[in-house]
Parts: structure tokens; C-alpha cells; sequence
């Protein structure tokens, strides 16, 4: 029998950290060179991420470094896909290692099922050994920081999920619905994934495949990047009809409460009476959970970043989707592109 032939797309902008290691895991897989192409695509690095590229471009014909000028994510998805070949499209973050089998594994899994999508566990690793990266990587693969979205806190299972990382798609799925929406820079695989299932498409995920995904290492990009997705969710649920899912509105629920009554609790003393239970709750909540992690690595520094880590990730997301409510939904403003962040 003769295998699939694979499509790997990589978006990456100034990743030189990361770029050759994972080049470097996709020359030693164990699928066939000659039934796989990589592209990496890269929107206008600033830094050696090109150069990386082109080096192991000259040295492996399946690997090729394609440019994109519009930058961001999904213009980098359809690009790669519209200039791809392959019978399945794998779509690899940069700042994850993937083992030698991942793609055989997909491959054979995706076969098994007859699955649209598939993915599997992406598993947060602190990508420096600092207390605070850890608290990072922690915050974000627990079910108190991220939900109950399965790739993030594991499943004993296969099973149907609404979506995956670092996605396995049939090629006939984009034939069939489109590519991914450009005017989400940020949710665009939330869209893609929650039009798939609107269209009788399946999705997996399978825990015996994972990755390692290296977490962000500052604070301000954590805040900084669960704003930008709960800033587009809101667009993501107009664009499909419904919210995606309930643990996205959580954290917009979480905010308007805070919004609300800690205004009202300084103006008029008895809604204090309201508020203080369930701060309560949720700082109790929070103190387990974060105990529990503490215990689990035996690092009780972790007391210093984690409370208020997952604060600001529940804080952030849903200040995001506040935002993206009244930006897209009641002034209908435009996305302007120049104007986001990475």
C-alpha cells in the first residue's frame, strides 16, 4: 500500500530559537522523505529564522520556505495550503518538539477513524527552567486555568472533540468548506474546526499522540495573548452562529461580575454582602488548585506567580471577549491588521 503523501505547514515569525529543532524532528521522522513536503512559512522575520530555513532548504529538497507578506496566521495557513500537494495537511506550531513518529501516527490513526481532523495532547513545558516559567506552563494546562479543553488536560481516550492542536486534516475538507477565515488573525482553527463539525465533519484526539509546547516566558505575553483570544471569540461565534462552546463565556461572565458588582459593592455597602462569597469561592478555587500543582512539583515558590497567573489568564480572556463584543458585534469596526500584535 502505498502512503498518504503529507503536507506539513509551519507559520512561524522570528523563531530562530525554534525553527531548526523542529526542522530537525521533521528530517528525523520516521514517515518516508520522498511522501512528505514542509513548508515553512514565515511572515517577514526580523531575525535568522529565514536564513535557518534556506540552509536546511538547500540540504533536504521536501523542505521550502515560502514568504508571507500579510504576516499573520491564517494568511499563512492558506498560503501553504493553496501551494501544497498532499492528500493530508499537518499543521506544526514552532514552539512545540514533536516526536519521531508523529506524523506516521496521525497518519495511521486519521486512517483507522476516517477522521476529518485529528490531533493529539499538547503538553505545556516550561521552556526555561525559572520558577516563573513553570508557573506558566502549570497555569496553562490545568483544567482551573484553560477549561476542559482535552488536548491541554489530557483524556484516557479517544474521543470527539470541537478541536485540536497542531491538526491532521484531510485535504478533501478544505476542498469541501473552504481554507481558514483571514479576517480572524487570532481563533482562526476555532472557526475552521467549528464549520467543519457544522458541516457533518469529525474531529479526534488521540492521547496516545502528543507534543511538548514550549510556553510563553513573560507575563505580559500571556496577558497579551489570551486577550487576543477572547477578543476574536465573539467574532468566532457570530461567523458560526452560536458560541463555540460554554467555557469560552466563563471568563466574559467572570469579568462583567467583577465589572459590576465591585462598583456597586463601593457605592452601596450591601451588595458587598454579594460579592464576598463569591470572591471567596473563586480565591478558594484558586488557593486548591494552586496547592495541588505546588505539591505535584514539589516547588512551593510556584505560591508566587500561580494565584495571580490564573487570574490574569481568566481576567485577560475575558476582558478580550468584552472588547471583541463591542468592537465587532455592536460597532461593527474593522479589523485593522497594522494595528495588532503579534
Amino acid at each position: 500500500m502505498t502512503l498518504p503523501f503529507v503536507s506539513v505547514i509551519i507559520p512561524c515569525f522570528n523563531e530562530e530559537k525554534f525553527i531548526g529543532p523542529i526542522l530537525e524532528s521533521l528530517i528525523a521522522q520516521d514517515y518516508p522523505h520522498d511522501r512528505i513536503e514542509v513548508m515553512a512559512v514565515d511572515g517577514n522575520s526580523r531575525d535568522r529564522t529565514q536564513e535557518i530555513i534556506r540552509r536546511y532548504a538547500a540540504g533536504w529538497p521536501f523542505i521550502r520556505l515560502l514568504l508571507n507578506e500579510r504576516q499573520y496566521v491564517p494568511f499563512a495557513l492558506n498560503l501553504g495550503i493553496s501551494e501544497s500537494k498532499g492528500d493530508f495537511i499537518i499543521i506544526f506550531g514552532s514552539h512545540a518538539d514533536y516526536p519521531h513518529n508523529y506524523i506516521s501516527s496521525l497518519i495511521k490513526r486519521s486512517l483507522s477513524l476516517d477522521a476529518d481532523n485529528i490531533g493529539g495532547l499538547c503538553i505545556a513545558r516550561p521552556p526555561d527552567p525559572s520558577i516563573k516559567s513553570l508557573a506558566i506552563s502549570e497555569a496553562l494546562s490545568c483544567p482551573f486555568g484553560v477549561g476542559n479543553s482535552y488536548f491541554r488536560i489530557g483524556s484516557d481516550t479517544i474521543k470527539r472533540v470541537d478541536t485540536v492542536t497542531f491538526g491532521c486534516y484531510k485535504r478533501s475538507v478544505f476542498d469541501r468548506i473552504g481554507l481558514f477565515d483571514e479576517t480572524l488573525l487570532r481563533c482562526q482553527d476555532d472557526e475552521f474546526n467549528a464549520r467543519l463539525e457544522k458541516n457533518g465533519g469529525s474531529i479526534y484526539l488521540d492521547p496516545d499522540i502528543s507534543v511538548d509546547y514550549f510556553t510563553r516566558t513573560t507575563v505580559k505575553s500571556v496577558y497579551r495573548m489570551f486577550f487576543q483570544y477572547g477578543l476574536f471569540k465573539p467574532l468566532v461565534s457570530m461567523k458560526i452562529g452560536k458560541p463555540t462552546t460554554l467555557r469560552q463565556l466563563v471568563p466574559f461572565f467572570f469579568v462583567m461580575f467583577l465589572l459590576v458588582f465591585i462598583p456597586l459593592s463601593v457605592s452601596f455597602p450591601a451588595f458587598l454582602w454579594l460579592f464576598l462569597p463569591v470572591a471567596s469561592l473563586y480565591l478558594t478555587i484558586n488557593l486548591v488548585f494552586t496547592t495541588r500543582i505546588m505539591m505535584k512539583t514539589k516547588r512551593a515558590a510556584l505560591i508566587l506567580y500561580l494565584p495571580w497567573l490564573f487570574f490574569l489568564v481568566h481576567f485577560s480572556y475575558g476582558w478580550g471577549y468584552l472588547n471583541g463584543i463591542v468592537r465587532f458585534l455592536i460597532l461593527h469596526q474593522k479589523i485593522n491588521i497594522i494595528g495588532q500584535s503579534r
